[in-house]
């Protein structure tokens, strides 16, 4: 399968002349959540991913820069970026992607499920995602609802035993993005 790469991702954000078949969203949401029940919340959200799909190939690919994920308490964040995303280096989580058995023409006006399949790269290991996608096109803007699920020991992030129990060991991460036809 061809990839979207990031060269054309930033090639997409910066050039005003996209073909038509092209969407891009500059500040699609991501959320994360890895709560316990009776501990403090563990979530963050992200308002500034992009992302772009090339309804040509059905591919899709989102950039979410780790250290946008915002908090409510400040020390979590800080926790979060230096100890266990290592945001310095590791700066980007980068989706890459294709809707399955997905037409865009024949989308229902009042939207449909499609199946997303791709790949995670994140804190420098990549896993794979497949998920289903609530999908729905209205005046040029397509937009993409979804979810799933990954765990900090796919991309090798340890816990400390003293919060282990604190945190969960399968992480919901949500996405909405909402593509703009270029």
């Amino acid at each position: 399968m061809a990839k979207i790469s990031l060269v054309l991702i930033l090639f997409l954000w910066n050039y005003q002349g996209v073909a038509q078949d092209q969407f891009i969203d500059r500040n699609g949401v991501v959320i994360f959540e890895a709560s316990e029940e009776l501990f403090e919340e563990v979530k963050a959200i992200n308002s500034t991913a992009t992302a772009v799909y090339d309804a040509e190939t059905n591919e899709l690919a989102s950039l979410t820069l780790v250290r946008a994920f915002e908090f409510k308490n400040s020390l979590m964040q800080e926790h979060f970026n230096e100890s266990y995303a290592e945001s310095d280096q590791f700066p980007k989580a980068i989706f890459r992607g294709a809707l399955k058995n997905f037409d865009l023409v024949g989308l229902p006006s009042a939207g449909g499920e499609v199946q997303l399949e791709g790949t995670l790269d994140f804190h420098g290991k990549v896993k794979k995602i497949q998920t289903v996608v609530n999908a729905q096109l209205v005046n040029d803007v397509l937009s993409l609802l979804g979810n799933f699920t990954v765990s900090p020991a796919d991309f090798d992030i340890e816990i400390p035993r003293i919060v282990r129990n604190q945190i969960a060991k399968e992480v919901q991460v949500k996405f909405d993005f909402k593509l703009k036809r270029k």
